[in-house]
């Protein structure tokens, strides 16, 4: 079966060039060029992947992030005008799993789609139902944390959190190293690939959203500890 990816992009010729080469790839192309329609499209569909464009008609790329994170986890790749910090963290902020910076070359953008709808995959292939004699090997505790790998919950005192995927992943593996200073390049490997051609900052904005999550006082963590000049650190 064919990878359906969702194009939306209000430059002309730019998404008529993203939909032939993405076709010619063998996927499933849609396209939109309007914020409302993408909206509606990716409300309704169910794509492999979404690049969305953030300055749009009807609904900008930041507002259909926000509202298709809240229903689904459909891997959104986000295509900036500029390379601007801003726009970056904003759209990190708001859900997307990477990002470009236009001008992009094509060759670039296809192994960045190849790269993400690969680790999308290898995620379901590794949260398949294992057999029922390994799940406690597969939950990790650490006082009133827990971590479920064969769920892919996390709780604190018996309540579940609300995590994205990535967050999960990247919780997951700094437990499982724990004790460990991980350097966020490291950690980019290991979590987000070899082939991930973003940057170390991705790494900072995720483990914020962590510390909001599990620790007490996100502004003096105990679990995730910062490793000065090094990277992270899971403490538990």
């Amino acid at each position: 079966m064919k990878n359906s990816i969702l194009v939306v992009e209000d430059e002309k010729a730019l998404r008529e060039t993203l939909e032939y080469n993405l076709t010619n790839e063998g996927y499933e192309v849609d396209t939109s060029a309007d914020g409302l329609d993408a909206y509606k499209k990716a409300h309704e569909g169910n794509y492999n992947l979404i690049l969305l464009d953030i300055m749009l008609p009807g609904m900008d790329g930041f507002e259909i992030c926000r509202k298709i994170r809240a229903e689904k986890n459909t891997p959104i790749l986000m295509l900036t005008a500029r390379d601007d910090e801003i726009d970056r963290i904003v759209g990190l902020e708001v859900g997307a799993d990477d990002y470009m910076s236009k001008p992009f070359s094509m060759r670039e953008l296809l192994a960045r789609v190849k790269a993400m709808l690969r680790r999308v995959r290898l995620m379901q292939e590794e949260s398949a139902p294992a057999p029922v004699e390994t799940i406690s090997k597969e939950v990790l505790s650490f006082g009133d944390l827990v971590i479920d790998s064969i769920r892919r919950e996390v709780r604190i005192n018996n309540v579940n959190l609300e995590l994205k995927p990535k967050e999960f992943e990247l919780l997951h593996y700094l437990a499982t190293n724990r004790g460990r200073a991980l350097s966020r390049d490291k950690i980019l490997e290991d979590v987000w690939g070899w082939d991930y051609m973003g940057e170390s900052r991705t790494v900072d904005v995720h483990m914020r959203w962590l510390r909001q999550k599990i620790e007490v006082d996100p502004g003096q963590p105990n679990r995730l500890v910062t490793v000065r000049g090094a990277g992270y650190r899971f403490e538990g």
